[in-house]
This record gives structure tokens, sequence and C-alpha cells, in this order.
């Protein structure tokens, strides 16, 4: 199939493309740079030995998507363009808005003049907001997020879902990601953030290469084992094969679906720490810090509808997670700059 991929460039899109690329579809990355790389397509390529089409552009630009669905004969895409930092959004609402929910109808408003009716869609686990139940089922009521960023992507999930009732062509997939880290095996794309990262893993990294001078550690006094924050980490290429696992379930299924893509398991701030300690060999200094906006206490996933319908799990556990961080790290002391 030809596949656009708005948002290719960033982390977890460079990893899906690796994932489609061997699957032999074609891929059409559609990327504004704002906050990814170039490299990283250069280094997809590498990888696959496979070409990868770029348009640079934007989703939020009408004209730039009706040229590649006029051009480019494309038969799906996944979108995962759009700001993504949970405290940058409680900062700036309006921009959160703007990037991820009117990018997003721009996008289907275009698909839907063009004819193109099958649609992956890049979620959070943040549109369950503050969890009634743990573990999380796609059960759980929706619609209170605590921040701007998650309130995005529900209002995006409300949109598509509406859309889909709307008009029996479409074929929609809701991913609701947990907490991606990891890199691929070959250290050769990885997590690449602006500036100070806002997720654990590459802060971890960044401390451990010498970036960084110590891990500001957001949260002591939660309600869990150690007080610190518990999450589901997922490899991000277990994500990427989410996608595709999505992608192969719409060809036969029309309406909107939600799956949440995790482990199953919660780790917490400190046992992530001392699982990269003792995999790497390494030691983290950190620092307790007061919560932040937006944070909360706890978050896993329950994964069995996935594994169910979409024949999906994820296979990569904690310690192959943090050994590729550190590998890409280690790789790219940099970054891709």
């Amino acid at each position: 199939m030809n596949i656009l991929v708005t948002g290719g460039a960033g982390y977890i899109g460079s990893h899906t493309l690796v994932e489609l690329l061997n699957a032999q579809h074609n891929v059409f990355v559609l990327d504004n740079f704002v906050n990814s790389s170039l490299k990283a397509l250069v280094a997809v390529e590498t990888i696959t030995q496979k070409k990868v089409q770029l348009i640079e552009g934007d989703i939020r630009h009408r004209a730039t998507l009706d040229h590649v669905f006029n051009t480019c004969a494309i038969d799906a895409v996944i979108h995962f363009a759009g700001l993504k930092a949970v405290g940058e959004s409680v900062q700036k609402p309006l921009e959160y808005y703007e990037n991820n929910v009117a990018g997003s109808i721009t996008l289907v408003e275009a698909m839907r003049d063009a004819g193109v009716f099958s649609l992956v869609f890049s979620s959070s686990a943040t549109v369950y907001g503050n969890p009634q139940e743990i573990p999380i089922s796609e059960n759980c009521p929706l619609g209170n997020p605590t921040n701007p960023y998650g309130m995005s992507k529900w209002m995006v999930e409300r949109i598509l879902q509406d859309t889909a009732k709307a008009n029996e062509q479409w074929s929609i997939a809701l991913l609701r990601y947990f907490n991606p880290i990891g890199a691929h095996p070959s250290g050769l794309i990885g997590e690449n953030p602006n500036g100070i990262p806002n997720n654990l893993m590459p802060y971890i990294t960044q401390v451990t290469i010498g970036k960084l001078k110590q891990l500001s550690i957001f949260g002591s006094d939660y309600p869990t084992p150690d007080g610190t924050g518990v999450r589901d980490y997922i490899h991000v290429v277990d994500l990427a094969k989410g996608h595709l696992a999505a992608l192969d379930y719409l060809q036969q299924h029309k309406g909107c679906h939600a799956w949440n893509l995790g482990t199953g398991k919660g780790y917490s701030v400190l046992d992530m720490v001392k699982a990269f300690e003792s995999v790497n060999q390494v030691k983290i200094p950190y620092t307790l810090a007061p919560r932040r906006a937006g944070d909360i206490a706890e978050c896993w996933s329950n994964p069995a509808k996935a594994q169910r319908e979409l024949k999906w799990q994820a296979n990569y556990d904690l310690n192959d997670m943090v050994a590729h961080s550190w590998h890409w790290q280690q790789q790219n002391p940099n970054g891709f700059e």
C-alpha cells in the first residue's frame, strides 16, 4: 500500500517507517521538522535499504495536503504529527489545540475530499485523565484529561468517532499509547528531543552521557509503593508494530476502533533508574523535586483487547528498553545533531 505518515521523522514515526518499509509498503512522509530531524529519515533508509519519499510541509496547510493526495495515490494515513509535551501544553494550550486539533481536522477534510478513508491516529493514554480503574481498559471513562495535551488527543478522538458515525466509508484506528521508550536495536534511530527532555528516558540517558548534571524526579509523595509516579513503559519498536497490526485490521473492518498499546506492567520512576543502572552498569545522580502540573500518580494498561483483536502484544522487556536507550545515546551523544 501507499501510506502517508504525518510526522514520520519523529520518534515513533521513524520507527514505524522501518516496520512499514520492511513490510514492503511504500511510504510518503509529511513533516515540518518542528520537533524532528531529517537525519532520522536518512537513518531509516540505512536500516531498511529502502527509499523514503519526503514532502516537507505542515498538516495545517490544506494546499500541501491536497497536492499530496492528488499526486501520490495514498491508500491510508498514519497520523503522528502534533505537539506532544504535557508540561509545555499547560504553558501553551492554544498552540496545542491549534496544532493537534485544528491540524487534524484539516487533514481529515483533505482525506475525505480525496476519497482516502483509512486512518490510524496516534492517540495517548492521557485521554483517560485520572483513571478510575487500574489497569486501564478501553472501557474506562474518557473526556477528563488533566492537561491540554491529553485534552487535544481526546478532542481529536471524539471528532474521528463522530466522523466515522456520519460516513460509513471510514475505517479509523485510535491507538492509545502508554509510555514509549527505547530505540531501534541498531542504535541508528531513537528519541531525539529538542532542548531539555520532557520524558524520563532521554533525561536519564543525557544525564548518563554527561549532557545534563542530574535527573530531577518530579514527585516523591504519590500514593505509590516508593512515592514516585508509576507508568507503563513500552518499547518503541513494539509500539511501531502495533500500527501495522491496526492498519491490517482496518482493511477488513469499517468504523472507528480504539486500542490500548502497552505492556500491562507498571514501573515507578525509581524502578526505571535502578533498572537502567543495573543493566548498563552506570550510576545516575538524581534529586527529588515537586510534582509537575498535569501529572497523575499511576497509569498502566490492560492490553487484552489489542492482543485479542489485533493479534499484537509487546515482546521487548524492561531490560531491552533500557539497554537500547543507552545504546542509542552512546552512538549519538548529541542526538541527530
